[in-house]
């Protein structure tokens, strides 16, 4: 029996690549969906020839928000398995700064990733089954003073999948939330990183198969954030309001 097509959001980054991969390596076709989408052509021939699965590609911008419905309505096949790997980290004292840069981050990490998945999201209630998986971040879990722009964004992000899963649950689809830490990607390349807390890309794109097979509703990929997260949320607010962590 062929399997439904997976459709990767924001396709160019590190991680959507792997997602992607790790999917084909399953079978699945995948649909590859990103800004200046011509650039992933190379990816999709070494995808088919890797695989044996065909690969599309498609123009997608996450800010584009009043095309999203069209983009979801023109796509080959409506997928099985949508992953937002979609996201903009930016950098925290030019964020604090320049309002416009703010905006960006804000909008790439949540405006942007909730409107795509709110157009899947009907779409796959309207069928009846489909997997929905955000990869939002735990820097959401506590506004900290090194990254509350991001975080912030990722914290709305992380609630807007909570209520959209709680929406579904009874619709026949399944809504994941991602929670990486670090990655090991381009976007953190350069900066100093404790090796027990970061992820390789094909170790996060691992753990969201396995959430999809195995219905996971929130995963954090490495489990030792899970405890570094309790303990930064458990830090009273007027201790936590003196450290910078």
């Amino acid at each position: 029996m062929s399997k439904a097509p997976v459709l990767i959001l924001g396709a160019r980054s590190d991680i959507a690549r792997a997602v992607a991969h790790k999917f084909a390596d399953l079978g699945h076709p995948i649909q590859l969906a990103a800004r200046n989408a011509d650039r992933l052509q190379a990816d999709k021939t070494d995808i088919e020839l890797r695989y044996r699965v065909p690969v599309t590609l498609h123009e997608f911008d996450v800010l584009a928000t009043e095309g999203h419905a069209e983009f979801v309505g023109a796509l080959p096949a409506l997928p099985g398995v949508a992953v937002c790997a979609v996201g903009l980290m930016g950098v925290q004292a030019e964020n604090e700064q320049d309002m416009s840069a703010a905006v960006r981050v804000m909008r790439s990490n949540f405006e942007g990733p909730a409107s795509i998945l709110a157009v899947l999201a009907n779409r796959f209630e309207d069928r009846g089954s489909g997997t929905l998986v955000g990869i939002s971040s735990v820097a959401g879990d506590r506004g900290r003073a090194t990254n509350y722009v991001y975080g912030s964004a990722k914290a709305g992000f992380t609630a807007f999948l909570s209520g959209l899963r709680n929406r579904l649950a009874k619709q026949g689809v399944h809504v994941i939330t991602v929670l990486p830490g670090f990655v090991a990607t381009q976007m953190t390349e350069g900066m100093d990183l404790p090796s027990r807390l970061t992820a390789q890309p094909d170790e996060l794109a691992e753990a969201i198969a396995r959430a999809v097979d195995r219905k996971k509703d929130v995963i954090y990929v490495r489990a030792v954030w899970w405890l570094v997260m309790l303990i930064i949320r458990s830090i009273p607010e007027r201790v936590f309001k003196m450290t910078r962590i």
